[in-house]
């Protein structure tokens, strides 16, 4: 075949993969604007039918004891007495505008509760990835690279217990520990500074750093059992070229997926470990959005985090194709 022609062939073939790959992104977006309006109207539905009336909370949150009159009033004038369609109908259009409504118990608009509490919840996230990499990583690899020595035999009882120990569990240890006696830290993790900051992530990151530790070990060791690591062992390459050059990036590739679901839960707030310690972030406002029955809040929050899984999930598809080559062959 003449070179003209191969130079050719190469690039219809690249540009069929780009275009195979946008349209499955498009097909993407159109699940999660299709999958994004079934929520809402779940959302929205449960919210509706659950016992308690938001207007005689509104009142209360705001220390006022309503005559009936007054509810019926505001009622009226929030559109409560509407039918369920026509109530789902208004807060629909305008959730498409970028109004989720105003909360009933704070008396702020939805949409500026959640953009205040983001960047905490930004901060806690990347701490607790940043606390997990550093600590999942090199065990992991220890426990692959050592297995069956008493090096393997400690990461794994290790990563047993930490999977074995719920989050609010560690983080009183923690707060008892490091709070109480040894006060290092404070107890109120709201300042948003380092020292507020390194708890809660750290409690977070225990969690993470056992299950990826396992899943960082089961994947260097099924590379290891690949043809190509006996391979280049024959032709000579030397043994921490073919761990850290070929070993070690091929054995992250599985652990994408994992990856993205963990920002995800971890960027929709984790609520248990916000309340231990009084972190200002998106799970704190979601559990007092909750006890206050604070409806427009809720449907706002839930949203919020299905819009973000979805999104993390898109994004770590697309990625595959551009990380890992056999993909690229594959399409």
């Amino acid at each position: 075949m003449p070179l003209h022609d191969k130079v050719t062939c190469i690039f219809c073939k690249k540009k069929g993969v780009n275009d195979l790959n946008k349209k499955q992104i498009l097909m993407r977006l159109l699940q999660i604007i299709v999958v994004l309006f079934g929520i809402s109207f779940i959302t929205f539905g449960l919210t509706y039918m659950s016992p308690g009336d938001p207007v005689r909370n509104m009142y209360s949150a705001n220390g006022i004891m309503p005559t009936e009159e007054m509810v019926e009033q505001t009622r009226e004038e929030m559109g409560l007495n509407d039918p369920f369609f026509v109530q789902y109908g208004r807060w629909l259009g305008n959730c498409l505008q970028g109004d989720f409504g105003k909360s009933y118990s704070l008396n702020k608009p939805v949409t500026e509760l959640l953009a205040e509490r983001l960047w905490p919840t930004l901060k806690l996230t990347l701490m607790a990835i940043l606390l997990m990499l550093v600590l999942s990583i090199p065990l992991g690899m220890a426990s692959a690279l050592k297995k069956n020595t008493w090096i393997d035999y400690l990461v794994r009882g290790i990563t047993f217990i930490g999977c074995a120990m719920p989050n609010f569990w560690v983080g009183l240890l923690l707060m008892m520990a490091f709070c109480v006696y040894f006060q290092i830290f404070p107890v109120i993790s709201s300042a948003g500074d380092f020292k507020s900051l390194f708890l809660p992530a750290l409690t977070l990151a225990i969690a993470m750093t056992s299950k990826y530790t396992r899943q960082v070990r089961t994947a260097v060791l099924d590379e290891l059992s690949q043809d190509y690591v006996i391979g280049a062992q024959a032709r000579g390459v030397k043994w921490s070229r073919i761990v850290w050059c070929n070993v070690f990036p091929n054995s992250l590739l599985p652990l994408i997926t994992m990856f993205g679901l963990s920002i995800g839960s971890l960027l929709g707030g984790t609520a248990v470990v916000e309340v231990i310690f009084s972190y200002p972030g998106l799970g704190n406002l979601a559990v007092s959005a909750i006890t206050s029955s604070d409806y427009n809040l809720i449907q706002g929050y839930v949203l919020w985090l299905a819009l973000i899984y979805m999104v993390i999930n898109l994004i770590v598809d697309a990625s595959y194709v551009y990380i890992d080559p056999r993909m690229r062959l594959k399409e």
